[in-house]
């Protein structure tokens, strides 16, 4: 395929895959001497620009190699973000997430890109500023690249490379949101060929330097701490778009989308066209023009069409406009242009709007190139229901949108990694694929983000610090996630100080009077019940009575679930007093809140001291916590899941509504409480959202726990012990005949096959080597050994 010139960053010798798909080109780590000593290297940036103002930068460097090399490794970042050409190719983008004190790179092998003789490399680099994504942490804009060894430090950012600020870029922001600006450009005044080693950067500014580059540890001061990538590459792929909704002003050819058919649009005309991919992604849309100078085009990306701001069913069109994020895009009148965004896009339908001047304008093709963290889908779950085949599709789907270099809480709005979102994810993430590379980012990053109060962000990355005080007792929870699925010690034990300090910091706001959550500061934020909206004058969205002013017996008792955890953790790291200490505090927190919160009457929790209101909320972390005696958790539950006057648990706590499920054996029940799911299919989402109806996000990965559930509740499996050495499977069919399910564990992957008959459960379960672990089922214990076991 010829080469295209790319507007926004992307030269492709094939259109459309990029290096990061050539795992070749990343196996390979930084040497030992860029660990632990300053780099050679320095940061650059453009003179006489302010490095503080949004702006699109153009790096070029060449180099004269005597022969092709075998191996060329290179290290690579920028501040906000960057995209590598080697010779016009497109070789990857980051660097991956982190915040200043932990600013990753990139080590790449460029030598598949590079010949004999002549080699440029070329970086755009570009800064928001003003409108920097919510994740996206900032020092000012600048470049770095480091060879990996002497040798290859003939290509170190210096003074010598050349930069060019890029004129034809200003931000879009028809439509703001926490994923930050659009792009808008103007093709005539953009450098066209800029990566291609034979383009002329003759009139192009030598780069300025700003100082060293620093690993941990060196140097009395640092600018941003580097550190080397931990994650691997996202995945690349083309996504070609599905249907042609509607248009005005053209008649489509059908080919289009298929990539068969150009589509021209005469001088002088205006058209609207809406394209639906069908199902909601994640991607980098791509649009190759030719001609049309001077005409404008408007793109549109949305998860859903709207009328009257409501969404409604996403699959209906009549009626409806698109509301969203916008590029726009002003051809120059030259060939083979294309348009690509400098970050990806979320969208289900595009809108393109396109007003022509003087003379016609050729779309040659359009498509997205999906991307997303490289998750693979190892797990499986199918039973008798088919409408479990479409809630595990759609669910995964979610789960993948909601993952790239950190986990997102959605894709389309704001791109921010939650302790609460990401805890569910996690678990996702390890029974689907198994990769846990994703989760032990996350649980650093929550870590490194502990402010002087002892207590972690609620979100992180983020430019700007928020906290949800439950949410770092749900990181607690997630560190004991990590140690029961995984055996890695070390990992977990670096993680103990933080938990000392958060349990410092809530033991501290225990009410003496109550022996309860007194007033804790902060946005203390359970779930997205009607019954406790937002409001702007007090952090009071989703935060039920009691949460501002103390006596919340939800947070009380999720204070309590915790420690039931972090004694465990402290325990196991050896931390007996202070294990014992936290033991007592769960202990009395749990008497204190049945005897002032419990209803004999009504057998159920109040929310707070003064029995306000009552919620499932409060029951859940009742049964959870086991402040409610293990004799009547049964019945409370069923009391919970059957009493309508409850405030009722959004789909974000139904989470831990099932672990409450689970624990009070009710098991079976599971499989008849999936309505939310089956309506979120049945209005076309094809997602799971982020609340019931009207809801904000169409993407939202808390939603996708069904995913987890049909693993660890339906099939039963779950880790029999820390590290997951062996496994304990109990599984509740509930109204299914059958099912097959598949989990991801370290040594393998187990899989589960029962079928229900007049005599019990029948079938085969699974066990990688090495694994063992133990059957249950209706009080019958039976062993498991690695291999096949059959159940009869």
């Amino acid at each position: 395929m010829k080469h295209i010139i790319i507007l926004a960053a992307l030269l492709l010798s094939n259109t459309f895959y990029c290096g990061s798909n050539n795992k070749a080109v990343f196996d390979v780590k930084p040497s030992e001497r860029l660990l632990k000593d300053r780099w050679s290297a320095y940061w650059i940036t453009c003179p006489g620009a302010s490095p503080y103002d949004y702006g699109v930068y153009h790096f070029r460097k060449s180099v004269s190699l005597d022969s092709k090399p075998s191996s060329f490794v290179i290290n690579i970042s920028a501040d906000n973000r960057y995209r590598l050409f080697i010779n016009g190719e497109a070789v990857c983008w980051g660097p991956s997430r982190g915040d200043i004190s932990h600013w990753y790179y990139e080590t790449v092998d460029v030598a598949p890109f590079m010949k004999e003789g002549k080699n440029t490399l070329a970086v755009v680099v570009w800064n928001f500023s003003p409108f920097t994504p919510g994740a996206q942490m900032t020092l000012r804009t600048a470049l770095i690249v480091q060879g990996n060894t002497p040798e290859e430090d003939i290509v170190n950012t210096d003074a010598t490379w050349k930069v060019f600020r890029n004129p034809a870029y200003s931000p879009s922001t028809d439509y703001l949101q926490d994923v930050g600006c659009t792009d808008a450009v103007d093709a005539s005044l953009y450098p066209w060929g800029w990566e291609k080693a034979d383009f002329s950067d003759d009139n192009w500014i030598n780069a300025g330097r700003t100082g060293r580059g620093q690993p941990y540890g060196n140097g009395s001061g640092y600018n941003w701490v580097l550190c080397p990538r931990d994650i691997p590459m996202m995945e690349e792929s083309l996504m070609r778009m599905a249907a042609i909704r509607r248009s005005e002003g053209i008649t489509i050819p059908a080919a289009f989308l298929e990539g068969r058919s150009p589509l021209t649009i005469p001088a002088g005309k205006k058209v609207s066209f809406l394209i639906d991919q069908s199902f909601l992604t994640s991607a980098f849309p791509e649009l190759i023009v030719s001609g049309g100078k001077n005409s404008s085009i408007k793109i549109t990306y949305g998860e859903g069409l709207y009328k009257d701001r409501i969404k409604a069913n996403r699959n209906e069109i009549e009626g409806k406009t698109m509301i969203g994020f916008v590029d726009k895009f002003y051809p120059d009148g030259g060939s083979d242009r294309l348009f690509r965004p400098l970050w990806f896009r979320t969208y289900r339908y595009i809108q393109m709007d396109i007003e022509t001047k003087g003379e016609p304008l050729t779309i040659k093709d359009m498509y997205g190139l999906y991307t997303a963290y490289p998750f693979k889908e190892n797990g499986q779950f199918e039973s008798d229901e088919p409408l479990h085949r479409n809630v595990w599709e759609t669910g995964w789907r979610t789960a993948k949108l909601c993952a790239h270099e950190t986990y997102f809480d959605c894709p389309y709005y704001e791109q921010l990694q939650y302790v609460g979102d990401t805890r569910i994810q996690a678990l996702i993430s390890l029974y689907v694929d198994g990769d846990d590379r994703l989760m032990r980012k996350a649980i650093k990053m929550f870590d490194w983000s502990r402010s002087y109060e002892g207590i972690t962000t609620s979100r992180h990355p983020s430019r700007t610090p928020q906290y949800i005080p439950p949410y770092s007792l749900y990181w607690i929870n997630m560190v004991h996630d990590y140690w029961m699925h995984r055996d890695d010690r070390a990992f977990v034990k670096s993680c103990i100080p933080t938990v000392k300090t958060i349990l410092e910091w809530f033991a501290d706001k225990i009410d003496p009077q109550t022996g309860m959550l007194g007033a804790v500061p902060h946005w203390n934020f359970v779930d997205w019940p009607k019954e406790w909206p937002w409001n702007s004058e007090q952090p009071s969205g989703g935060v039920p009575p009691g949460g501002i002013t103390g006596g919340s017996s939800i947070l009380s008792l999720q204070l309590a679930y915790t420690l039931k955890d972090a004694v465990a953790l402290l325990a196991e790291f050896g931390e007996d007093d202070l294990s014992a200490k936290y033991k007592k505090l769960y202990q009395s927190i749990r008497h204190n809140t049945w005897e002032r919160c419990w209803d004999s009457e009504r057998k159920l929790f109040a929310d707070d001291l003064k029995q306000t209101s009552y919620s499932q909320q409060a029951n859940i972390m009742g049964i959870l916590s086991d402040a409610a005696p293990v004799a009547i958790q049964q019945e409370l539950f069923k009391r919970l899941d059957t009493d309508p006057s409850l405030i009722q648990a959004t789909f974000y706590y139904r989470f831990y509504l099932f672990r409450a499920l689970k624990k009070t054996h009710l098991g079976e029940q599971y499989t008849g409480m999936l309505k939310p799911w089956y309506d979120m299919l049945d209005i076309g989402l094809t997602t799971f959202a982020e609340e019931p109806e009207p809801s904000r996000s169409d993407c939202h990965a808390w939603s996708a726990c069904p995913l987890y559930d049909f693993l660890s509740i339906v099939c039963g499996i779950e880790p029999a012990e820390p590290g997951f050495r062996s496994v304990r499977i109990e599984p509740h069919l509930g109204i299914l005949r059958q099912i097959n399910g598949q989990a991801a564990h370290p040594k393998g992957i187990i899989s589960v096959g029962l079928n229900k008959g007049e005599k019990g459960l029948t079938g085969t379960i699974v066990l990688p080597a090495g694994l063992s672990g133990v059957y249950i089922h209706d009080g019958i214990e039976k062993p498991l050994s690695p291999g096949e076991n059959k159940i009869e």
